[in-house]
């Protein structure tokens, strides 16, 4: 070849051999990237969720478990998800949630996600065969665990109680009754919604657990208002018996369960004192 082939050449081959190289090696970091990255990312979850104490294990992302997933979240609940499919598990990741893939009914894969440790499991899964042996997996591991499971008809909670849930939810039934209550009763739905939503309130609603240490025990009903500035609007006694509208002399004792509503700012205390504190 000439001159101007020689310098053609030596070009196409820099400019080849340069652009494979950069091809290569762009190819190389991300599959190191992606595998290494993803297992970090694994390693870090893992390493948050076994320090969690006091959380709720939510079984199934679907679009009731987003909503639970959600509303946790804007209380501050902390909450770790159990869920198969790959695509919502991208889609917790990409809310923020800490999230596992696996198998729910596994017993290994409850104590991965701390079971042992957590304030209570919420069974959100569509099919009421998978909730049952959640829930039957669930109340072996954590034997005073609070459950509650997703079912979609009567037949279906009689099933779920019977294997060991607390509560249990129909969707649907829940979506109807409140249509029906915004329709009778539109004011009383929205002082409720005013309440119990997690954003811009003044007034918040509590459900409030007496600690056998608490400074509460012993006060009546219009001792603990005049205390904490708060109104008691039910009492869940001990013994299972519920007192709405409880009378100023009634007696506060350990294990109770109070439903007290009252300015946001003073419910922290409440809580507090409840406690112990």
């Amino acid at each position: 070849m000439d001159t101007a082939g020689r310098i053609f050449t030596l070009f196409l081959i820099v400019v080849g051999v340069g652009g494979a190289f950069y091809t290569l090696t762009n190819i190389m970091v991300y599959i190191v990237e992606a595998q290494f990255g993803s297992y970090w990312r694994r390693r870090r979850m893992e390493t948050k969720i076994d320090k969690m104490k006091g959380h709720f294990v939510i079984c199934g992302y679907g679009r009731v478990g987003q909503v639970i997933a959600y509303t946790f979240q804007q209380e501050g609940a902390p909450f770790v998800i159990i869920e198969q499919n790959a695509e919502a598990i991208t889609q917790a990741e990409q809310a923020g949630y800490l999230a596992l893939k696996g198998d729910a009914t596994s017993d290994d894969v409850l104590k991965a996600a701390g079971l042992e440790h957590a304030r209570g499991l919420v069974s959100a899964v569509g099919d009421d065969a998978i909730n049952t042996y959640i829930v039957l997996s669930a109340r072996q591991l954590g034997p005073d665990l609070f459950i509650e499971a997703r079912a979609s008809g009567r037949t279906s909670e009689t099933k779920l109680k019977k294997a060991g849930a607390d509560r249990t939810i129909s969707p649907h039934s829940i979506g109807a009754h409140r249509m029906a209550m915004l329709a009778l009763r539109p004011a009383v739905v929205d002082f409720i919604d005013t309440v119990t939503s997690p954003r811009g309130r003044e007034f918040q609603m509590e459900n409030i657990a007496i600690d056998e240490s608490s400074p509460l025990v012993g006060l009546t009903v219009s001792g603990i208002r005049k205390r904490t500035k708060t109104t008691i609007l039910a009492i869940s006694k001990k013994s299972g018996k519920l007192l709405p509208n409880p009378p100023d002399e009634e007696l506060i004792g350990d294990g109770d369960r109070l439903i007290v509503i009252g300015l946001k700012e003073r419910m922290a205390a409440v809580e507090g004192a409840a406690e112990g504190a």
